[in-house]
């Protein structure tokens, strides 16, 4: 805990003090934008976890490296990520089932990297939306607000945005909290489809330094009634990261919670 107490802005920390007296309220739009969304992604179907396998490339700055890719996802708060790529293997964790979440990257030489906890209060499924923040709005500690219909791209989206909120902690513990956990969520105007994430991520060592992140979804295909965005591609700082053409999808295997397992 102690690596979250980092300083934030002095108007966030008086609004988290407003916060702590009055509990914030999920905006019934946004909600309801979100319930919407979920019931254009799985059509009424239960999906309890997914394993989805393809081809992925791997670009940081000159090192682009290609290979098969795994992700899998288990309810809204465990995911998986493993890369056998031409330069090695590569694995990301997120697990959010203890009291805090937590996070970790194995490297292609085996080093495991812990995350700090600044960094693991994002929707830990980023790459499959079904089982995202959008299919947990009835947790009374993600607050979803509406920002607006917007452009994006060559299209309209509603934008809705959600963040994390934790009762009861001290003022400056919500307040970072909040600012590391928001994310947006950019749904098409038509099909209610999510079309991209964004939030940011942050050096190990200064949750006050912000790197954008953007999650892209596209070529949407019906498996067992689930829509699923068959190419991912992730940006960071605007460059594209990882790219994902997905080509096999499989849901409620019953995955097991070892596989998630935080070192």
């Amino acid at each position: 805990m102690a690596r979250c107490c980092f300083a934030v802005p002095l108007t966030l920390l008086l609004l988290s003090v407003a916060s702590a007296q009055n509990p914030p309220q999920s905006d019934p739009q946004a909600v309801s934008l979100a319930t919407q969304a979920m019931a254009a992604l799985t059509n009424g179907t239960a999906v309890s976890d997914v394993t989805l396998t393809g081809n992925a490339a791997w670009i940081s700055g000159s090192d682009n490296e290609t290979g098969a890719a795994t992700f899998r996802a288990k309810g809204t708060g465990e995911s998986r990520m493993d890369l056998s790529l031409t330069g090695g293997n590569r694995t990301e964790i997120r697990n959010n089932t203890a009291h805090f979440p937590q996070g970790e990257s194995i490297s292609t030489d085996g080093s495991v990297n812990q995350w700090p906890l600044h960094n693991c209060w994002i929707n830990a499924n980023w790459f499959f939306p079904a089982l995202s923040a959008l299919a947990a709005t009835s947790d009374s500690s993600l607050i979803f607000t509406y920002v607006g219909l917007e452009n994006r791209g060559n299209g309209t989206v509603q934008h809705i945005q959600v963040y994390r909120y934790l009762s009861g902690q001290k003022a400056t513990l919500i307040a970072l909290t909040q600012a590391v956990s928001t994310e947006n969520i950019y749904l098409d105007s038509t099909s209610l489809l999510p079309v991209a994430f964004t939030y940011n991520t942050h050096p190990d060592d200064d949750a006050s330094t912000r790197i954008s992140v953007e999650i892209d979804f596209s070529n949407y295909k019906a498996v067992n009634g689930v829509q699923i965005p068959m190419h991912v591609q992730k940006f960071i700082s605007g460059e594209l990261a990882l790219d994902i053409v997905l080509t096999r999808a499989v849901l409620n295997s019953g995955l097991s919670d070892g596989l998630f397992a935080v070192q």
